[in-house]
């Protein structure tokens, strides 16, 4: 079980990253694309993680 909650932990780490990312936005410029690509990456490999972890319990 160690190995499973270890992968959830870090899902939920790459989470909490994307959401400090795609909350970053300028004033006025708003999101850039480069924002918009690394927060829906992050998403994507948080959900990869979580998955796996949730499937490994």
């Amino acid at each position: 079980m160690g190995f499973a909650s270890g992968l959830i932990a870090i899902g939920l780490f790459l989470l909490g990253g994307a959401f400090s990312i795609f909350r970053a936005d300028h004033p006025e410029k708003g999101r850039t694309t480069g924002q918009w690509v690394f927060a829906g990456l992050l998403v994507l490999a948080a959900a990869l993680a979580i998955a796996s972890g949730v499937l490994r319990l």
